[in-house]
This record gives C-alpha cells, structure tokens and sequence, in this order.
C-alpha cells in the first residue's frame, strides 16, 4: 500500500465492510482536491458543499458528491482541463479510477464528472483485504460525481483552508456563513420527488448547534436566483423562519431518518426527528 494511503487510512476505525467503503470514497475525494490544487483549479474555484464540510470542518457524517463554484460567473469555463491533473494524481497513488466529464445536451451553467473505479479491487489496494471481499459484489463501483456551478450567486464568502495528508495542500472554499445559506437555500428549495434527503437535515441541525451565522446576503442572492424569490421581495429573520416551519410540516421524516442512516456513526441520534423537533431548535438557535 502507498505510505501516504496508509497514513490517511490511520486515521479510520474500520470494523465493517461499509466502514472500509466509506473510507475508501473518502481518501479518493481528498487524493482527488489534491490533484485539483496541483492543477490551479482552486485560483478559478471554491469548495462548498456536504464534503466540503465533512473534510474541513468535521462533520460527523460521510458524504458522497465533491461540489465546487466559480468565485465568478463564466459560462465557457470548461472542466475537462482539470481532467488531467486529477488522473494523474489518482494514479500516484497507485489507483486504477477513470474520470469522465458528463456533457449534457442543454447548455447548463453546471458542468458534471465522474470518477470510477472497482470498489473490490480498491478495498485490497487500500486495506490488504484478499479477495474475494464479503459483501461487496465484484463489479461494484466506487463513484463520485463533481459538479462546478459557472454561474454563482453574488453575496458568498471565501476562504482558504490548508490540509495535511497525503502531503500539505490548500483548497479555497466557502466560509461556514455561505455553506449554512447554500443548506438553507438546500431545505426550502430542493425538489425531493420520492426521496427526502435527509443528510440536509442532518447538516441543518449541525450548523445549529455549532451556532453558524447565516450569510443572509447570499441566501437571498441564491433565492433569487432560483426564481424562489421575487427581486422585489426582502426575506426578513422572520419571514425565513417561517418558511423553514412551513417546509418541516412537508416532510416525511421516517423517510427523511432513512436516508442519512448509513452515512452517520450513531443512526439513535436520528430518534427525535420529527416537524416539532426541527420547529423547536429553528425557533431556539437560526440566528
């Protein structure tokens, strides 16, 4: 196993498959910024998002996606050179992943790719696991998806954050004021079909406790933006807070509990959930 691997591994107490699994998503999204930072990426772009906030500010919960947004609007900025450097990092390390940029058929403003590889095969490479490896199907495959917004919302705050493993690196992100907006712009806004996503509740209640300040200027702008508020609207303190009770009244928690499960170390936590719960600490703690 690559040294450097090792040392990321350390930092994990793996007593299960899923244990192993998550560890390993992680270690390739971190090897993954890494390869961003080599490339420049980060002089163009910031990180934001769930990851973002499990990695460097400790969330205690695991997350699946690496989301980024240009720290200006550019709608020909193109991803696909970044490809290369993110490759070729994956491969230092002795990982056998393909990258591939999704192109859509509309011009959309977000530009999407996919990392890949055979979880099997990684969970030997990283854990000295020998194969075959119980409970994890043979063409099971390790994926992570990258979107980069080219047309953010004004208002954000940034700023940089320095890693350590698998060797010092820095990333530029947003600011825990501008990740509790994107959140909150996440709980009132995002359309669920027939999946809640709970992992935004998870988070949502997180920021609370922690006591977050809200980046108001950038919800607003990010409301905007998405057509869930008229230009001609303000959203005073109170006017939001009864959105968010309005929206908690919508959800079917039991779903909602299900859907963050695997990702948490202590599913117990999840047992208060319900539209009192999340009413009682938005009344108590959004500032």
């Amino acid at each position: 196993m690559n040294s450097g691997i090792q040392s990321m591994l350390e930092r994990y107490t793996c007593a299960s498959i899923e244990d192993y699994r998550n560890a390993l998503k992680e270690i390739v999204q971190e090897l993954a910024l890494l390869g961003l930072y080599r490339g420049g990426f980060f002089g163009h772009a910031a990180f934001y998002g769930g990851t973002a906030l499990r990695i460097f500010y400790g969330l205690d919960r695991f997350s699946e996606d690496l989301d980024f947004t240009l720290l200006q609007p550019d709608k020909t900025f193109e991803l696909a050179r970044f490809i290369g450097p993110l490759r070729d990092e994956l491969a230092a390390f002795g990982l056998e992943m393909t990258i591939e940029e999704k192109v859509k058929s509309n011009r959309s403003a977000v530009r999407s790719a996919f990392i890949k590889g055979g979880t099997q095969l990684h969970l030997v490479k990283i854990a000295s696991i020998k194969p075959p490896v119980s409970g994890v199907n043979p063409d099971e495959q390790l994926r992570i998806k990258i979107e980069l917004d080219t047309d953010p919302p004004p208002g954000a705050g940034f700023e940089l954050k320095y890693h350590l493993l698998p060797v010092p690196y820095s990333v530029r992100m947003y600011d825990a004021p501008s990740l509790f907006a994107g959140k909150v712009h996440a709980l009132l806004c995002r359309g669920w079909q027939n999946r809640v996503k709970g992992r935004d509740f998870y988070d949502y209640a997180w920021y609370l406790a922690r006591r977050t300040p809200l980046n108001m200027e950038h919800l607003v702008a990010r409301l905007r933006q998405t057509g869930h508020l008229a230009k001609s609207e303000e959203l005073a303190g109170n006017d939001l807070v009864e959105r968010l009770l309005a929206r908690f009244q919508q959800v079917d928690f039991r779903q909602a509990r299900k859907d963050v499960e695997l990702f948490v170390s202590d599913p117990e936590s999840l047992a208060l959930w319900s539209a009192e719960f999340f009413t009682g600490i938005t009344r108590d703690f959004l500032r």
